[in-house]
């Protein structure tokens, strides 16, 4: 089976827009956290190798070998959360006529779970990292794309509450409340973490515009 991160971009809108569950808005998420590195790598290679730009060339360099990186992962996440999801669904699908089936099938879903929450979560943690990534971006690029590091903040910051929103659903029905409750506070620690620097980035952008 092809993966999505394979498939032409008017075929994934179409897939987004149907009827089928997957792919969903965990890969969108995704999708907009390697958009943003993207950004971020643009940037880079707009302003490495520019004399005028020589103090920072060292500096745009290694933030182009970490964005890069992180698209990587990112655009990963996208089939993670598909098949993530299909795992879920396998396991919401077993038979449950005995008890000891009942019991299989309610383990399986949990264990399911547990990855359909940590899945997420790992995505948004990647997209925090992408809104540190994008504050290099707007501070030492080039000034002539420096709105395009400004849209890797946003859509760094997009991807991470999109992110987030699928760690909820999926936390919340989790009968470990106590993995529950460690994974929703890594959860908060990272949007607080971001709010902020995401306002602030785009303040710094919008001042060199």
């Amino acid at each position: 089976m092809t993966e999505i991160k394979d498939k032409p971009l008017q075929i994934f809108l179409d897939e987004l827009a149907s009827k089928a569950p997957t792919p969903g808005g965990g890969s969108a998420a995704a999708l907009m956290g390697a958009q943003s590195a993207a950004l971020t790598s643009m940037v880079c290679n707009l302003t490495v190798g520019k004399p005028k730009f020589a103090e920072v060339e060292a500096d745009m360099q290694a933030l182009l070998a970490k964005s890069e990186s992180l698209r990587e992962r990112l655009t990963a996440m996208i089939q993670a959360d598909v098949d993530v999801f299909d795992r879920l669904m396998a396991a919401y699908g077993l038979p449950k006529e005995k008890d000891e089936q009942k019991a299989a099938r309610s383990e399986a879903i949990q264990a399911a779970l547990k990855e359909a929450t940590e899945v997420p979560l790992a995505c948004a943690g990647l997209c925090a990292e992408a809104v540190a990534l994008s504050r290099i971006a707007a501070e030492k690029g080039n000034p002539g794309v420096i709105s395009d590091a400004g849209v890797a903040a946003m859509a760094a910051y997009a991807g991470l509450k999109s992110a987030a929103l699928n760690v909820y659903i999926n936390a919340g029905s989790l009968k470990d409340r106590s993995l529950a409750e460690s994974k929703l506070a890594e959860l908060e620690a990272l949007l607080q973490g971001a709010e902020g620097a995401v306002e602030e980035i785009y303040g710094i952008v919008k001042a060199k515009l």
